[in-house]
């Protein structure tokens, strides 16, 4: 497995729907939009990309879309150990609309995702192998019921003595039925034919500098 996400949505219902519709961003809309999320930075237009591989983007770079009823951004910033601390000027943000945050990484099995709905948190989400259960806050979504209920599990094979997963099931597993279920795709599996495909979902690149005290880019 090598999905790795980070991932913030303002959606002002479902983000399916949204983002099978969505067509191309709105420039000026997500431009806005990031400047609003990282405050204090000067934004420069790059280039862009599309969602199914833009999801983790290299540092210093944010790609994000307008669109009706939804807007994205992907940013490493946005990944939190605990996501119910998200910073509160992201939440502010949705003025009221729904929030979906998720981040997941390859390299340490770790998988974060939080749902706020008219800015009351309904679920968080945290754990990795080594890490354990950092935050379970909120009843857990249908999507994730098989895999509490340990029809998930991760294979070992006896035969290399390998010690029993510290988890009841791989988080990225679950990371990508919670892409599928919020967003309409899996980076990993078997995409649903109804589902989004986020290879035709383009995203506007930005650059992001700090500004120092004179207010110039540095």
């Amino acid at each position: 497995m090598g999905a790795k996400t980070a991932l913030l949505a303002y959606a002002d219902g479902d983000v399916v729907p949204a983002l099978k519709a969505a067509g191309e961003p709105q420039a000026e809309r997500t431009a806005e939009l990031v400047a609003r999320l990282f405050p204090g930075r000067r934004t420069e237009l790059t280039q862009g990309g599309v969602l199914g591989e833009s999801t983790y983007p290299p540092e210093g770079i944010t790609y994000a879309a307008g669109f009706p009823g939804v807007d994205l951004v992907c940013d490493r910033r946005l990944m939190f150990d605990r996501p119910s601390e998200l910073p509160a000027h992201l939440l502010e943000a949705a003025a009221g609309r729904r929030v979906i945050a998720h981040a997941m990484h390859s390299v340490s099995d770790w998988l974060a995702f939080a749902v706020w709905e008219e800015g009351r948190l309904r679920r968080s989400l945290s754990l990795s192998p080594d890490g354990g259960i950092a935050e379970n806050i909120g009843d857990p979504f249908p999507f994730e019921a098989p895999y509490w209920a340990g029809e998930r599990p991760v294979e070992t094979d006896p035969e290399w003595d390998e010690e029993p997963y510290p988890l009841p099931f791989h988080p990225l597993e679950l990371g990508n039925e919670a892409l599928r279920a919020l967003f309409g795709f899996p980076l990993e599996g078997r995409p649903s034919p109804e589902g989004v495909d986020p290879d035709e979902i383009p995203l506007l690149g930005f650059g992001l500098t700090d500004r120092g005290p004179s207010g110039r880019a540095h």
